[in-house]
């Protein structure tokens, strides 16, 4: 059977003081600036933190205790889970940047020291490799150095004790870096692959290690799987990928288990696949694929080698070489960053916020919720926002919160991944859920947590932008895919169920940033991962047929950010703070103006009130109608946006994040 050590589960419920995040009702008035023009009434509530959790990116098991690192919390940091007792013991914090995550934890070979990588939104300059000392937990972890590749994506210690570290910094190919523990020392050990855009991969036997690269995070330019090998004596790199790997996007995970290298991918166009490879003779090998869409998280008994994918866990048998699911009573474990294998049983972390004990022949299980073991929750950065029937909905890891306007009772509902963008309609949440699980619904009046509403191909990962077209009664995603550039178009009709994608409806190079609707007509603003290529394309077309009506280019030097209509004008924001405005009858573009000043980067727009609202990271505004000048509605908003800010309206307010806080913005502009 399986025992579930408190029934709230996945879900914090945040009432009142709870965990002393009190929802607030206080409001200011927000203060004046840029353009000139009619004043406003602007009144602004603070609604309280928008997403609490104890959110996570890695675990690792050592001895009888599992280190757990946190993901998008600040500070970030690592908490001991004693498996014998089910409670944290053990905590230690980070202090590591901006919006920090640690997705490496490595441990020596006499389990004393715990390694610790960090990866940051923006790079400070300062230290993103820590170590702790387990022996005296009590003892903050101290940072021990920096590789110059910014984020640290995974770890691996050599059985003498060397560290190797991998990860990567936009624009720049990834090095291997080493630690040496006796001299302090971070060297980098050269960039194996010219051409590799991240590396997420690292293993170490006694003289060689492996360097596994390739990346989905960045559509358009992302580099394919490559696979070397780094002899420790004479720092020579050698190709060692198989050739049925080379297609893949990306090298995910490597382990040295028994004699074999063990070898995850990431899966695009075809899915994920498992190698084994023999370390006496690397041409030897036998590859795996999988119904998946990644491989990672490698663990072994004497018989099987087990790992993680979106589909669940599941076994490769060592001596039949098959792949088989692991069953057992449990629940659905969602994004899995961790899996150990210890006395028969596997001890997986899920980004739900639980671990969970699965006893392999017997195929039970044990589910310990993190928070009620004594991890501590805090606010997280948002993803996309939603509002309507009386609730407001803000993605995170992992997590959706749900937040009830009358009572402020905000409750977290577990979703795999990341929801980008959502809209309610008709009361039920649908909502663009990254990396490639397509659309989500979820309806509030039913006693169901969110569900997958829509599957759509494996290389169309990650929404960006939705939009509800109600002539046509249909939700529309603007898509990036990651893997092989270019992007999509979803359409899904939620009475019917029946969905559509459109490829490359801009063109093979540029992602849909944006996607807005006027009168049946769906219009896309492009952008381009990569640094040449065109951008800032704008397409209209039939949503139902996918069938182009026409494009246009306003020759700007920088990708969509935004778009929103408001009458006969398409307003377009560009990631370089440029406003240009285009009449979708005329097709003409009748007004540019330079809006750095309140916008620069991503943004969302929004029309309300007979006006076209913006946020940015730091300034929600608005346009004027007619003059189309802008003006600060609130300065300094400063949103804890994890990719990009977002905005929504319901019941007359507009609804963003202040700082980590959910705010609802009374503005009435007499225009």
């Amino acid at each position: 059977m399986t025992h579930f050590s408190s029934p709230s589960r996945r879900r914090l419920l945040q009432a009142g003081g709870a965990f002393g995040l009190a929802t607030a009702a206080g409001s200011l008035l927000a203060p004046r600036a840029g353009a000139t023009g009619p004043a406003a009434a602007t009144t602004v509530t603070d609604l309280g933190p928008g997403l609490v959790q104890f959110s996570l990116m890695s675990g690792l098991l050592v001895g009888d205790t599992v280190y757990i690192g946190s993901r998008n919390m600040q500070p970030s940091s690592v908490i001991g889970f004693h498996l014998p007792s089910r409670k944290v013991v053990s905590r230690t914090a980070l202090d590591a940047g901006p919006e920090p995550s640690v997705q490496a934890l490595a441990a020596d070979p006499t389990g004393r020291y715990l390694y610790v990588g960090v990866l940051v939104k923006a790079d400070r300059g300062g230290p993103n490799l820590y170590r702790w000392d387990l022996r005296t937990p009590e003892t903050p972890a101290v940072a021990i150095g920096r590789t110059e590749d910014r984020d640290i994506r995974d770890l691996t210690v050599a059985p003498d004790g060397t560290v190797y570290a991998v990860g990567g910094v936009p624009g720049k190919a990834p090095s291997l870096w080493e630690y040496d523990p006796a001299t302090g020392a971070v060297t980098g050990r050269g960039v194996p692959d010219p051409k590799a855009t991240l590396a997420r991969a690292v293993a170490a036997s006694d003289t060689t290690v492996f360097f596994g690269a390739g990346s989905v995070l960045a559509g358009g330019g992302a580099s394919k799987a490559s696979l070397y090998a780094f002899d420790r004596k004479t720092h020579a790199f050698t190709p060692i990928v198989p050739k049925e790997l080379e297609k893949d996007p990306s090298l995910r995970e490597l382990a040295v288990v028994d004699g074999h290298l063990v070898v995850g991918t990431s899966g695009g166009v075809d899915p994920a696949k498992l190698a084994v490879m023999d370390l006496d003779d690397l041409s030897s090998y036998t590859v795996v694929p999988t119904k998946g869409t990644v491989v990672k998280t490698l663990a072994a008994d004497a018989d099987r080698i087990y790992f993680a994918s979106d589909a669940g866990l599941h076994a490769y048998g060592k001596a039949d070489r098959t792949l088989s699911p692991v069953e057992f009573d449990g629940p659905d474990l969602g994004e899995i960053w961790g899996v150990d294998h210890v006395d028969g049983k596997l001890v997986v972390v899920s980004a739900y916020g639980f671990v969970a004990e699965i006893d392999v022949a017997a195929r039970t299980s044990v589910v310990t919720d993190l928070h009620e073991a004594g991890a501590e929750a805090g606010p997280q950065a948002g993803m996309g926002i939603a509002a309507g029937a009386g609730y407001v909905y803000l993605g995170g890891n992992g997590a959706i919160s749900r937040r009830d306007l009358r009572t402020g009772e905000v409750v977290n509902l577990p979703a795999p991944g990341e929801a980008k963008d959502a809209e309610v309609i008709g009361g039920v949440l649908y909502t663009g859920q990254y990396n490639a699980q397509g659309i989500w619904r979820y309806d509030p009046s039913r006693s169901r947590d969110p569900r997958q509403a829509a599957s759509f191909p494996s290389e169309q990962n990650r929404p960006l932008d939705t939009s509800w077209d109600p002539e046509n009664r249909l939700l529309l995603v603007g898509v990036q895919s990651d893997t092989e550039g270019g992007g999509a178009l979803w359409t899904y009709c939620p009475r019917t169920g029946r969905k559509a994608s459109y490829v490359n409806p801009i063109d093979d190079v540029q992602l849909v940033r944006a996607v807005v609707n006027r009168d049946g007509v769906a219009f896309l603003g492009g952008d381009n991962a990569s640094k040449e290529g065109p951008r800032a394309t704008v397409v209209a077309l039939d949503p139902v047929t996918g069938k182009e009506r026409w494009r246009l280019d306003p020759r700007q030097a920088a990708g969509v950010a935004a778009l929103a209509v408001q009458g006969r004008n398409l307003y377009g924001l560009t990631t370089r703070g440029a406003l240009f405005v285009l009449d979708v009858r005329t097709r003409q573009v009748v007004h540019t103006a330079d809006v750095s000043a309140v916008s620069k980067g991503f943004a969302a727009m929004v029309t309300h009130r007979g006006a076209v609202y913006g946020v940015s990271d730091t300034t929600l505004f608005r346009f004027h109608p007619k003059t189309f000048a802008v003006r600060t509605v609130v300065a300094g908003i400063n949103g804890a946006w994890y990719s990009g800010p977002h905005v929504n309206v319901h019941g007359g307010l507009l609804y963003t994040l202040r700082g980590h806080n959910l705010v609802a913005v009374d503005d009435r502009p007499s225009h």
